[in-house]
């Protein structure tokens, strides 16, 4: 029986990723249809070309589209649901491989109450931190205080983000 039981895990692993490449594929073509629906992808690509260290510097009010241009499925669920980026902070950093960009956001809309927000808290910093300007994302502390007691603990403990 012990043989049988050890051969069934690695096929059920293998299973389980396989189903988990699969939703994550389907989730990523529909997110990204929707997007091309919502938004004009010759603006997407020009506002991915820009460079984040220098809106921040000269305080260009397209700083934040430039960062939803950086998005990927979680730009679609933003946009789904009315929420949007907040730039709290925004200080750029002189390190060995040049200037970066350190953030503190925050998220506004229907993103506030959210119960996915510590999920799309993290598809935000881990898409961001995908771009080569960007060396920090840590989030708004005030956001916190969005979270009933057990949210709260999840996201602090769970979340993989970081409050400021």
């Amino acid at each position: 029986m012990e043989t049988s039981r050890e051969s069934e895990e690695p096929a059920s692993e293998s299973l389980e990723e396989a189903y988990r490449v699969q939703v994550e594929e389907a989730v990523r073509r529909e997110s990204e249809r929707r997007i091309q629906e919502a938004h004009d992808p010759d603006e997407i690509a020009r506002l991915e070309t820009l460079s984040l260290v220098e809106l921040s510097k000269s305080e260009s009010p397209e700083l934040i589209p430039a960062l939803m241009a950086r998005l990927g499925p979680v730009r679609a669920a933003l946009d789904g649901h009315g929420g949007g980026l907040v730039v709290s902070e925004s200080r750029i950093e002189d390190t060995t491989g040049g200037e970066h960009i350190s953030l503190i956001l925050d998220l506004d809309g229907a993103c506030v109450s959210c119960g996915a927000a510590p999920g799309t808290l993290q598809g935000i910093q881990d898409d961001l931190l995908m771009d080569p300007e960007v060396i920090e994302v840590r989030f708004n502390s005030g956001m916190l205080e969005w979270f009933d007691d057990l949210q709260r603990e999840f996201v602090l403990k769970h979340g993989g983000v970081t409050f400021v």
